[in-house]
């Protein structure tokens, strides 16, 4: 038995949950990390132990009990973005899935709870001011991502009543990036016919300008630190955690040397819809709409109650995970993975957010 704390982390081979196993393992107060992943990765780290579970398709029950039995702190990052066109599966993964981890949770009396929500659990906000941890989680009702988001904040209302001595926190992230997660996210909101060579400086002559169109992002290294410091410090509740500055229209075209143009929502969110319904785009409309409807948020309590720090502003971020979008990053893990000859050809052929 390893000296130290025990960390169960669900969903540990992608985005974010690579950079919190990265940032528990540096740890010296953590002894073994175990990370829940539905396929075996090609990568490991000290204190890593993975083990392979789908939490939708299989029937956890013993398997799951038997990996949180004496773990000291639970994070929960696993979440399906995919099928976008069978938001049955995605219910089934996400908040089937999430009841049953919140679930064993209480059954093993593990005494911590780290959560993953996000920015897309809260209600339609401002984009001229921030709102802080107490704004309404109600998501918007016509994208699968925000509505599971949201109804999962309910369900830990009810588990925070009825498990008072388990503390539960929950992280808030604006939009998670960094270089070896270009690749993953192409495949999941762009789709197969993103021209990724050329999003380069100087080849994109524009970058359109849409109304609402502000949002938040953050490097994935900083969301590991602020799962890390949840972990292991006595804190509760929610937290925002966003990097500076917010991320425009403005920001795109510096990066790319390009201009902006000012144009309304409906023409882009009319050629996203037919994309879509064509399956030739893996994210909606819908998720389109909740973008353009995301609060700014505050984050001025993860800076004191948690002590957090970005380091990367989210220029930085954003402009680490274009580079990985030319360069076709990725890493070995089977949601990070690199694509491979003839990958795109496959991704049309089963029918873009058809599948998982």
């Amino acid at each position: 038995m390893s000296d130290g704390l025990r960390v169960v982390v669900t969903g540990a081979t992608g985005n974010i949950g690579t950079s919190v196993v990265e940032a528990l393992s540096q740890d010296p107060r953590v002894g073994s990390i175990v990370g829940i992943a539905r396929r075996q990765p090609e990568w490991s780290l000290p204190k890593l132990e993975i083990a392979t579970l789908d939490l939708a398709a299989d029937p956890p029950g013993e398997r799951l009990d038997a990996l949180f039995t004496g773990a000291d702190v639970v994070i929960h990052l696993a979440w399906l973005f995919q099928p976008t066109h069978d938001p049955v599966t995605t219910w089934r993964a996400n908040v089937l899935g999430s009841v049953r981890v919140f679930d064993a949770v209480a059954r093993c009396e593990v005494p911590t709870l780290v959560y993953s929500s996000s920015v897309g659990a809260y209600s339609p906000g401002p984009k001229d001011r921030r709102v802080d941890e107490h704004w309404p989680t109600h998501g918007w009702p016509e994208a699968a991502y925000t509505r599971e988001k949201a109804y999962l904040e309910r369900v830990l209302d009810g588990f925070g009543r009825a498990n008072p001595q388990t503390r539960l926190v929950r992280i808030r992230p604006a939009f998670v990036f960094k270089r070896e997660s270009a690749s993953q996210q192409r495949r999941l909101f762009a789709g197969p016919l993103l021209p990724t060579g050329l999003v380069r400086p100087g080849f994109v002559p524009v970058v359109p300008d849409l109304p609402g169109l502000r949002v938040q992002a953050v490097h994935s290294a900083d969301i590991g630190e602020a799962f890390r410091l949840a972990a292991l410090n006595p804190v509760r509740g929610a937290f925002n955690v966003a990097a500076e500055p917010v991320v425009d229209a403005s920001l795109f075209a510096e990066l790319l040397h390009a201009r902006t143009v000012r144009m309304p929502a409906w023409p882009a969110r009319a050629a996203l819809s037919a994309a879509w319904r064509l399956h030739a785009l893996p994210a909606s409309p819908g998720l389109f709409d909740a973008v353009l409807r995301l609060p700014l948020m505050d984050t001025t309590r993860a800076k004191t109650d948690l002590a957090w720090t970005p380091r990367y502003t989210a220029s930085e971020a954003v402009a680490e995970f274009l580079t990985g979008l030319r360069e076709e990053a990725g890493m070995p893990t089977p949601p990070l993975a690199k694509p491979s000859r003839g990958d795109r050809l496959r991704e049309l052929s089963k029918g873009v957010g058809s599948r998982p």
